[in-house]
């Protein structure tokens, strides 16, 4: 490294270091430095886990919060010392957004946080509790001290429910089994809070429309000794009528061409529908109306209960038709228990058109545009159906690389039809829930030029159908998915590769592949929120030529190869697994883990899955350290039938795959991320065949020792809408040289070195 480049390094970390030590030194006279609150817990019967819990507890209420450290240094408070004197500039802007002022021992209200921690002890169940509260003072610097005495925790020990006759007290009742307190439990206030809680919810799901848990009040009895405590469950007896009465739904009204700049008006007009019990106001007859007799979950009649209120909500604003949906009850009469409920929904511009021109880095060194033009019709046949036409046209150029390769351009159109609802010929098929059903039809068209090698057509189509049972589980099952490739004008430059590059002879194949796929997802993160532990799983089963296969009895292993429109039919069965891990570290870092596994079968009329459904591994989603389709299958390394080199990398692909990635994602300010990776993996052939002529590349109980490996470090601006991702990699293994640990190579300082191993990639969104 350059010695200038050493020098201000060193520079810069020793003005950091000075700042950091010196932090009391803007302090204002005759004030201290704080530096946070220690608290020391003692009762009796407590164990070592209660008193650090409790201590953790305590410490985090303690206000106010002393300056960000890390490993020991106030960081934030460095930065903001050492620019401390910058009145414009670069420099004042940095102290203003990742600097930190001191926190000052005059904030510091000892006798509030003796109360709060006091309060806090109490409500544990912990009523005999004492908490004194001390400072230390060194100079300009200063600490707070706290001492708790816990005393006894009191204990559960029974729990009574209304016993009278009342439709209130009865349903309070049938709730009992799954309360939340229970006989030999600590006295938890919040546990109070949430059984409390926990029973609104129950009723509103019986109808009890106005019930609050407000009205609940929960007697505790601490007389009986012991330090035990006996808990009543009551009714307040101010409770309205209204909150103790079963409400049912009256009439649905519901305004489906709502504007939020007029007047609302809850008359019926002249131009209601009534359908199935709900009264639909559509003047201009946007909307069918079995569009809101299969969205709306009640019928007039039916008990009130959230879980409809809710799901019918959801079901509105997931048909992507409305760009607000608003519903309000009222009661219908004051003399009856009956809810009128209205919807006010303002629809979204029925059709539009969007044209986005994307610029594409490629992690094989191909770089290039493409522009998408896109027409989208939301509202088709007025059924909520929707219409989605997409034309593309792009290429990509290689530009730079170790090895050479061919200039590629792609244009095609697909056409996605989307029915919110089950459409299965002679059925009538009505699925509940929050998550309206969705029958997809897809069908496209593209051709691949490869400038001087091939043309390829592809077709394809899917009919199938998407469901939710929740935001965090999805399936797919697409019964008919049909794929059919022609190649077109394949040169004698490619068919000289193809007689010298082993691998390269099915890429052309002419296919047709007619099969069906099934999907599951499940996705926690899905919820909107990270917990502690996250986890994700993707299933996939992909399934060809089973009925035809069967009909045909096609054997190819005999000789025996049927066709469909003069082309071979594929046959294969193919299975993968993407299994995800996250693990939440701090407040906004995470350790994120992946594991996946793919694998296929093919048999009957196909000695080999079809080259568009073979696995390949590397790239900016994969192992990064590697150009996309690069590794693998196996110890296999593209060389000539001579035994050199190729100059020219083709697709690698196989029928087995395995992937592991560990990425650590620390928060470094504000949206603003890090990214520490190791990665590792492969693919393999399930049989090395006369077809194939790949040495190395067969599956075998060594599969282990044939993992590529790579590392590498990252940036991530998180801005919620989207993620700007950079990475830079290089491999730490290749399983193709001997030996493939290539640990002792690695010279940072070397541009041939760099040039030959560092992989940088660009992209939007994590890699998982």
């Amino acid at each position: 490294m350059n010695p200038m480049k050493i020098f201000l390094l060193l520079f810069l970390f020793g003005s950091f270091i000075w700042a950091g030590c010196g932090s009391a030194r803007h302090v204002p006279a005759g004030d201290k430095l704080y530096l946070g609150a220690t608290v020391n817990v003692s009762g009796p019967s407590l164990t070592v886990r209660e008193k650090k819990d409790l201590r953790a507890d305590l410490q985090g209420l303690t206000r106010p919060k002393p300056n960000t450290r890390l490993f020991g240094m106030a960081f934030k408070l460095g930065i903001y010392n050492l620019f401390y004197k910058s009145k414009k500039g670069i420099f004042k802007n940095l102290r203003d957004k990742m600097g930190e002022p001191p926190v000052l021992y005059s904030q510091v209200d000892l006798q509030q946080n003796v109360e709060v921690l006091q309060n806090y002890l109490e409500n544990k169940g912990y009523f005999h509790a004492k908490v004194k509260g001390d400072t230390i003072v060194h100079r300009k610097k200063a600490k707070a001290r706290y001492k708790a005495e816990t005393g006894n925790q009191y204990i559960i020990n029974s729990v009574h429910f209304p016993e009278d006759s009342s439709d209130l007290s009865l349903a309070i009742a049938a709730t009992v089994k799954n309360t939340l307190l229970k006989k030999g439990q600590p006295f938890d206030l919040e546990i109070i809070r949430g059984e409390r809680t926990r029973i609104d919810a129950l009723l509103k799901e019986k109808g009890f429309y106005f019930f609050s848990p407000d009205y609940l009040l929960l007697k505790t009895d601490s007389t009986i000794g012991n330090n035990l405590v006996d808990m009543y469950l009551t009714i307040k007896p101010e409770t309205p009528e209204q909150a103790r009465l079963i409400y049912k739904i009256n009439d649905v009204s519901i305004y489906s061409n709502y504007s939020l700049n007029t007047a609302r008006v809850d008359t019926l007009p002249q131009y209601d529908t009534l359908v199935k019990g709900f009264h639909i106001i559509d003047k201009k007859q946007k909307f069918k109306p079995y569009v809101f007799e299969e969205t709306m979950q009640f019928r007039p009649g039916d008990i009130y209960n959230r879980t409809d209120h809710n799901q019918t909500l959801n079901r509105l604003i997931n048909l992507n038709v409305f760009k607000f949906v608003k519903n309000r009850f009222e009661v219908s009469a004051a003399d009856s228990p009956k809810l009128n409920a209205y919807y006010y929904l303002t629809p979204l511009p029925f059709k539009s058109l969007r044209a986005e021109v994307t610029t594409v880095t490629r992690s094989n060194n191909m770089n290039g545009t493409q522009f998408n033009l896109a027409w989208q019709h939301r509202n088709l046949f007025r059924s909520a159906a929707q219409l989605r036409l997409t034309a593309y046209i792009g290429s990509d150029v290689q530009f730079s690389g170790s090895f050479a390769g061919y200039n590629t351009s792609r244009t095609g159109i697909e056409a996605l039809f989307a029915i919110p609802r089950f459409v299965v010929p002679g059925m009538n098929l009505r699925k509940k829930g929050a998550y309206a059903p969705r029958t997809a039809i897809r069908l496209g068209y593209d051709i691949v030029n490869r400038q001087g090698l091939y043309t390829l057509n592809s077709y394809h189509g899917e009919y199938g159908y998407a469901w939710k049972k929740n935001i965090q589980l999805t399936h797919e099952l697409y019964p008919i998915s049909v794929t059919y490739v022609q190649p077109l004008n394949v040169t004698e430059d490619y068919y000289k590769l193809e007689d010298s590059i082993a691998g390269l002879t099915h890429i052309v194949d002419q296919q047709f592949i007619l099969g069906s796929r099934y999907e599951y997802l499940f996705n926690q993160h899905a919820s909107g929120f990270q917990r502690l532990n996250s986890f994700y799983f993707n299933g996939i089963v992909d399934l060809s030529g089973n009925i035809a296969g069967l009909i045909t009895g096609a054997n190819i292993k005999k000789g025996d190869t049927a066709k469909i429109f003069n082309s071979p039919f594929s046959q294969y069965i193919k299975l993968e697994a993407d299994f995800r891990y996250y693990r939440r570290i701090g407040l906004r870092s995470t350790w994120a883990n992946r594991i996946v596994m793919g694998f296929g079968v093919p048999y009957g009329n196909s000695v080999q899955v079809p080259y568009v459904k073979q696995f390949f591994i590397g790239g900016n989603n994969s192992l990064r350290g590697f150009r996309s389709r690069s590794v693998g299958p196996g110890t296999y390394f593209p060389v000539t039938y001579s035994g050199q080199h190729s100059t020219v990398i083709p697709d690698q692909t196989g029928d087995i795959k395995l992937e592991m990635n560990t990425e650590f994602r620390p928060h470094i300010s504000g949206p603003l991320y890090g990214a520490i990776f190791l990665e590792g993996g492969n693919i393999w052939l399930k049989s090395d065949t006369v077809y194939t002529h790949k040495p190395g590349s067969q599956f075998s109980a060594k599969f282990l020792t044939q993992l590529a490996v790579d590392a590498g470090v990252g940036l991530r601006l998180d801005i919620t809408l989207f993620v700007i991702r950079f990475d830079v990699a290089f491999p730490l293994r290749k399983p193709w040289v001997i030996p493939p640990s290539v640990l002792r190579d690695i010279q940072f300082t070397d541009p041939t070195w760099r040039k030959q191993n560092l992989v940088y990639n660009l992209a939007i969104g994590y890699p998982f």
